[in-house]
């Protein structure tokens, strides 16, 4: 299906600098708010107890925030809307040392006179565990963009790894400083969502990455700029159903998919922007900033071919019997 006309070449890079501009905004801003503001780490990384009340009236916050404070347990515990005015999230910073003490049993217990409600899920986390998945969490992350770094070298050649890698470490930057600007609690489903979001814009560069070296391959033209226009234009069609499809999903996904995927349903929405813009207007013109030459790779690419040819013929005059 062709939105885009063929025949017509967009001059994308023309307007690189302005787009590297806005981008280095973005991540100096994103920087910044992780700096002075932080992340909110969930119950998943920072350890304690979550435990979702729901009403079956509105949910008097001012209230329950009253009686939880009487309690010595409870005395630092949050109190949250989660979704709908009669539901809470009541966020406890560590969790009962005690196995034997059940908190659904105590919240009840407490929140009695606040009106009729039901304890609907109670979730649990130890700081030591916490640590320790915030910890595989980042190392999860730093493998992937190793191992993604080794394969683009292997697959294509070294400027196109470092293009992609500073277009997915934009990515993740800026999907960061969303989460940190919006206030997101950062979970497991969080860390899956940045996951994804590293491998829904390696598939977006690697497919524009693979026109440009086919353009480099057919092209009489030495202009790397060119190459990648044309390069872009033939794929622009194919990312722009690629990036609505995904996008309206996520979307209803946030829209009406709940409280419980929220975060991930946002991170995923800031994700399938920022990577479908990078894998154009950053990575791309990023290997005219590294130095890539398009003379010096087609030259490459004939000595390559060159050694092939060679062998070839070896093995022919060795199968035939002629040394």
């Amino acid at each position: 299906m062709e939105i885009f006309k063929s025949d017509k070449i967009y001059d994308f890079m023309s307007k690189s600098k302005l787009f590297l501009g806005i981008s280095l905004f973005m991540i100096l801003a994103s920087y910044a708010l992780l700096f002075t503001k932080g992340l909110n780490y969930g119950i998943d990384f920072a350890g304690g107890t979550l435990v979702q009340v729901k009403y079956e009236h509105a949910a008097p916050i001012k209230k329950i925030r009253e009686v939880l404070k009487k309690d010595k347990m409870f005395a630092s515990a949050s109190v949250t809307e989660f979704g709908s005015p009669d539901e809470v999230i009541i966020k406890i910073p560590t969790s009962s040392k005690s196995v034997s003490t059940d908190i659904g049993d105590r919240v009840r217990e407490l929140l009695k006179e606040t009106g009729k409600f039901e304890v609907r899920r109670v979730d649990m986390v130890g700081p030591k565990v916490g640590n320790e998945l915030r910890e595989k969490g980042l190392m999860a992350m730093a493998l992937s963009i190793l191992v993604i770094l080794i394969y683009v070298s292997f697959r294509f050649e070294w400027r196109f790894a470092l293009a992609s890698i500073f277009a997915l470490i934009h990515d993740v930057s800026i999907a960061l400083g969303a989460i940190s600007l919006f206030n997101i609690d950062v979970n497991l489903d969080i860390l899956a969502a940045i996951l994804t979001i590293l491998g829904y814009s390696l598939n977006d560069t690697i497919i524009v990455f693979d026109r440009i070296r086919e353009g480099i391959q057919k092209s009489k033209v030495y202009d790397l700029f060119q190459i990648i226009n044309e390069s872009i234009t033939k794929t622009l069609s194919r990312t722009t159903l690629t990036s609505l499809t995904t996008f309206f999903v996520v979307l209803t996904l946030f829209l009406f998919g709940g409280e419980i995927i929220h975060g991930f349903s946002f991170t995923m929405l800031v994700g399938v922007i920022v990577g479908t813009y990078s894998s154009i207007f950053i990575a791309s013109p990023f290997l005219k900033w590294l130095g890539f030459s398009v003379e010096g790779y087609k030259k490459m690419l004939a000595e390559k071919e060159r050694i092939r040819k060679e062998k070839e013929q070896l093995r022919k005059q060795f199968e035939g019997g002629v040394v």
